[in-house]
């Protein structure tokens, strides 16, 4: 190795390891153009698939490790990890199913009978279920929002996984989500919060391309007008 590339080598070795992983990225980027074009794309088609449309196969147990591994890159203020999984599959999704309408039956006697065949029939559609929480440190420097804000970001990671791996998925809340009898039957701990489940399954190309037509350059930037905007001072 010559003097320039051992020192060059040696400076790499002193950055912090967040600055190594952007250089590696930057790296990357100007080494395969196209990949960096590809991760764009797969972001920019992402869309919410209703629960009751996915199907079998499901992702596989590697599968899910991945996506868990790509929310665990969230940004995460003061590294607290206030994030929270708990994976539901096979007859697990069953008991799961069971549990949302003696809770939504006891919550209130009289609600309609097609919300409760939804909820029934959710976890049922959905190949893997995913309950997502946030364990909040109250008393912390890092603002409570921050946390949720973080857990939320963990999410988005979660989802956008799982569609680069061929899958669909949506997160969903409502009463469910919320019931604290819920929240503990799940095993989530006093100081957890239960933030709603991910439903993840397989998605008819018809389907996903019918709930996410292509939006046009032209449109988008109607559409970013409406939600962003440019500050001077």
């Amino acid at each position: 190795m010559d003097t320039e590339s051992q020192s060059g080598s040696q400076a790499e070795l002193r950055q912090p390891q967040p600055a190594r992983a952007q250089h590696a990225a930057q790296v990357e980027h100007a080494q395969h153009p196209e990949r960096g074009a590809a991760a764009l794309a797969t972001l920019l088609s992402r869309r919410s698939v209703p629960a009751l449309q996915l199907h079998g196969p499901g992702p596989r147990d590697a599968e899910v490790d991945t996506a868990i591994d790509a929310a665990l890159h969230a940004p995460d203020h003061g590294l607290l990890r206030p994030w929270r999984f708990v994976v539901i599959r096979g007859a697990a999704r069953e008991r799961l199913s069971e549990l949302f309408v003696r809770r939504m039956l006891e919550r209130d006697p009289t609600i309609p009978e097609g919300k409760v065949h939804k909820a029934r029939s959710q976890p049922l559609a959905a190949q893997v279920v995913i309950a997502v929480g946030a364990r909040i440190l109250r008393e912390h420097k890092v603002p409570e929002l921050e946390q949720l804000l973080s857990t939320g970001a963990a999410v988005m990671n979660l989802l956008n996984a799982f569609h680069a791996q061929g899958y669909g998925a949506i997160w969903l809340t409502g009463g469910n989500a919320y019931d604290p009898q819920i929240a503990a039957a799940l095993g989530f701990a006093a100081d957890e919060r239960c933030l709603g489940f991910v439903y993840v399954g397989s998605a008819d190309t018809a389907t996903r391309e019918a709930d996410a037509p292509r939006v046009e350059a032209d449109a988008r930037r109607v559409q970013r007008g409406a939600i962003a905007r440019e500050w001077t001072g």
